[in-house]
């Protein structure tokens, strides 16, 4: 079922029961218990950054200062051009994914971060591969 999801994420119900071999009502009801399991977390569409103004896109990572790492965690939530935030293991605490329409855009963001820590950034040139679904055929049971 995941793997029609993944290919199709708009398939009507009563299609993917009939791709299934399986009721309506069946299908429906698995596809509750996957969200329940957090298997689905959230339905989304792909949205293309150049599309939209964001030609730009790079990797900021943070070093914090002592003391910081909470601040760092809160201003990367409340900038929008932040897409990503994870924190990670290492000397930089933090690795974000940002969108901007120029690079000049990034003086006043990494600035933001200054006041907490040092940055490093990174922009991206191309991408050899895009966000992609997981292969369902290695998922583990258990």
């Amino acid at each position: 079922m995941l793997g029609y999801l993944q290919a199709e994420p708009r398939i009507a119900v009563s299609e993917l029961a009939r791709r299934m071999k399986m009721s309506a009502p069946a299908v429906r009801e698995r596809m509750v218990r996957m969200q329940e399991a957090g298997v689905i977390q959230r339905w989304r569409i792909d949205v293309d950054p150049v599309a939209l103004g964001y030609p730009v896109m790079a990797f900021v990572r943070v070093k914090p200062a002592p003391g910081q790492l909470p601040k760092i965690a809160q201003l990367a939530q409340r900038l929008p051009q932040i897409v990503e935030c994870h924190r990670v293991t290492g000397e930089d605490c933090f690795v974000m994914k940002v969108h901007a329409a120029a690079i000049d855009e990034f003086d006043d963001l990494l600035d933001q971060f200054l006041a907490y820590g040092q940055t490093t950034t990174s922009i991206v040139q191309s991408t050899t591969v895009a966000l992609r679904d997981l292969p369902l055929s290695t998922v583990r049971r258990g």
